[in-house]
Parts: structure tokens; sequence; C-alpha cells
């Protein structure tokens, strides 16, 4: 069976140069090998192509039999590592927490530990006759988020 470790040894050496980084690699019993990145700048065919060759380099099929798949983490996918957080700041996400709270905004900030997103809600603010539009930062803890995606808008 092929090592996972290994796998991920030789990506990382791999990627050494580039602002890519590794959302995930996954090994199953029977060495079906998934191998998914993810770069502020965008992962394109050729990257993945390039990176495909070099580990099936390595790797040979004589020995043991496995199949290779090295592709760019899916845009509708949920959040995996921190680096998805930083690539996009600036975007609207939307939150999913362990408690059950769903919702969007804008995100703002990531550190080691939590992430702030900005969320507009309605207000209706004593003794106004009309609820206002507010924006107020949402720190959520690592550990307390089950999901967060980034949102698509066709406007």
């Amino acid at each position: 069976m092929i090592d996972k470790n290994e796998v991920r040894r030789l990506v990382d050496e791999a990627i050494a140069a580039t602002d890519a980084f590794v959302v995930d690699i996954t090994v199953s019993a029977a060495n079906d090998v998934v191998v998914e990145l993810d770069s502020p700048t965008g992962v394109d065919l050729d990257f993945c192509a390039d990176l495909n060759r070099r580990l099936n380099e390595v790797f040979d099929r004589e020995d043991e039999d496995y199949s290779l798949e090295v592709g760019s983490a899916s845009l509708t996918a949920p959040f995996k590592v921190k680096g998805q957080y930083e690539k996009n700041i600036g975007n609207e996400v939307e939150v999913l927490t362990r408690d059950g709270k769903k919702f969007k905004g804008i995100l703002t900030a990531v550190t080691d530990s939590d992430f702030t997103v900005d969320v507009t809600r309605k207000v209706k603010e004593p003794g106004a006759k009309r609820p206002v539009m507010m924006t107020e930062p949402v720190v959520v803890p690592m550990e307390q988020a089950k999901q967060v995606c980034y949102v698509i808008n066709f406007k």
C-alpha cells in the first residue's frame, strides 16, 4: 500500500517553490491516491499535470497498482485548511456552526484559532420606525465551525 506520509512529503517538496498548498491527501485501501491543492492565485491544469507526472515517476506501477488523481480543491467544497480561509478574505462565505447556527457574511480575518465574518442584519432600534441594516463582526472559533463554504454570486 502506498504510504500517505510519503505522498505528502513528495507533494510538499514539489510545491515548495510555489504559492500552492495542500488541502487534502487521501489514500484508500485500494491504493486510490487523491491529492487536492489550492493557491491564492489558483491552481491550473498544467500545474496539476506536472505534479501528477512527478509522483508517477516516483511510484512504480510494477511494484504496486494504484490510481493517482491530482486536482484543485472544489470551489463549492467546505474549507479544510487555513490557507483556504486566507485565500477567501474579502469574499462572502456561508458558515454552519456545530450548534446549528447558519449565517452568511464577508470573511475579514483569520488566525490559527478563529476567523471573523462581518454579518449584515436588519436591526430594529428602540424608538425607530423601521429596521436598519447593521454590520457586526462575528468571531467563530475554528473548532466551533462545522462547515465554511465560499458563496458563489451570479449578480
